[in-house]
């Protein structure tokens, strides 16, 4: 068995973009998995919308249908498959009660993300229980992580770039480039380590959750930090979300720069459309044009970031006594990102509108299922320890130093380009 599986070694990216554009093919041509329900706001509402037998079903063909393609990226990766048999099952399970968490209507409500409950059931589940090493080995998190952002590229569309008009492109842009420097030379100064400082600029300055999961990706992070990084974002999105409509009415700011102002400054999607939903029609227009330019440079970014790490953290001897060449940073480079960027030209310029809208939820659900499925395995692999083994708090002083410089300059640009 185990010589098969060396010949089977693939590298992990490849192994990724291989998947991704598997389930994209599937999705387009063969079958098109449901999308489960697990919107709910009272016991009976639980049992009769999501314990039901027909949406039970679809849990159970979307399992059947993960672990099928965790198979073939385990056995293409050279892992175990026999132990990855043995996890998927438990690390879906608590997977699912993450999501059932979710969708409750009154924690929707504050806008907590299905990845904060992967990441904390993880943590209960792995900090109270001795998890063998073998379990822990088996746990799949980069696997999963990447084939979400492989997926997240199907959701960025050019054109709707192009509709959004070019305001909000340029704001993204400005926004990004100047943030991203800010939170950059902070982290510096406060002597944050350099993992620590790239998830950080890109999370406060791109957005949020999937910059710091991309940029950790880009530059092969530790997963600890990845998770403490995302917590932070998490975490002070509620009370920007809340704070700051309440700002732009008091200041009776006019509603485009209010979007304006929010799609560029709260880090992650889910809270921009409430706290626009908050103040009003056009704002929530504004604001997810914002926040989606703002993710269109998502791509770009992580390429920058794999070049420049490739180029500042290439410490091998010949890499030292020369300059690397394009051969070395071919080699560093995490072909991930081209999976994505990929996805992202098809699904802009080789696919109709129609079929796009037919796939487009479905492709969204299952990003969202692999991102959910990688920290919840992120949280069974790290200790509480870990996680607060930051005795320094500057990686936090920084991140909200940055997102409060991020809430300035982007309210001035917001006045300038919309006011």
């Amino acid at each position: 068995m185990s010589n098969s599986t060396k010949q089977f070694n693939i590298h992990e990216d490849w192994t990724v973009v291989i998947l991704g554009f598997l389930i994209i093919g599937i999705s387009l041509f063969i079958f098109l998995p449901e999308i489960p329900i697990f919107s709910w706001s009272s016991v009976s509402d639980l049992k009769e919308k999501v314990l039901n037998s027909e949406n039970l079903q679809i849990i159970g063909i979307q399992f059947l249908y993960l672990i099928a393609i965790g198979i073939v990226g385990t056995f293409l990766v050279g892992k175990s498959v026999k132990y990855f048999l043995a996890v998927f099952p438990l690390v879906y399970i608590l997977t699912l009660l993450a999501l059932l968490a979710a969708g409750n209507s009154e924690i929707k409500a504050l806008n907590l993300e299905a990845v904060i409950f992967s990441l904390l059931i993880g943590l209960v589940i792995g900090n109270f229980f001795k998890l063998p090493d073998w379990f822990r080995n088996a746990l799949s998190t980069e696997l999963f992580v990447k084939i979400g952002l492989v997926l997240l590229g199907t959701s960025v569309i050019f054109s709707d770039i192009l509709k959004a008009g070019s305001l909000g492109l340029f704001q993204a842009l400005i926004v990004v480039l100047s943030v991203w420097y800010f939170a950059f030379w902070l982290c510096r100064k406060l002597k944050v380590d350099d993992e620590l400082t790239m998830m950080i600029s890109s999370a406060v300055s791109i957005c949020g959750v999937s910059a710091a999961i991309a940029t950790s990706g880009a530059i092969k992070g530790d997963s600890k930090k990845l998770s403490y990084v995302i917590s932070i974002v998490l975490v002070t999105a509620i009370p920007m979300m809340i704070f700051m409509p309440v700002i732009a009415r008091y200041f009776n700011f006019p509603e485009e720069v209010t979007g304006a102002w929010l799609g560029g400054s709260i880090d992650t999607s889910g809270a921009v459309v409430a706290s626009g939903t908050l103040v009003g029609e056009t704002a929530l227009k504004i604001s997810t044009i914002v926040k989606f330019s703002q993710n269109v440079l998502l791509g770009l970014a992580a390429f920058a970031i794999s070049v420049y790490w490739t180029y500042s953290h290439n410490t091998s001897a010949e890499a030292v006594e020369s300059k690397p060449t394009l051969k070395v940073i071919w080699e560093r480079f995490p072909k991930f990102v081209i999976g994505f960027i990929a996805a992202s030209l098809i699904f802009s310029f080789l696919i109709t509108p129609e079929v796009r809208d037919t796939v487009k939820d479905s492709l969204k659900t299952l990003q969202g299922i692999w991102f959910a499925l990688a920290f919840t395995s992120i949280g069974l692999e790290t200790n509480f320890k870990d996680l607060l083994a930051y005795n320094s708090r500057k990686p936090l002083f920084a991140f909200l130093i940055a997102q409060l410089f991020n809430v300035i300059v982007t309210l001035i640009i917001a006045f300038l380009l919309f006011g």
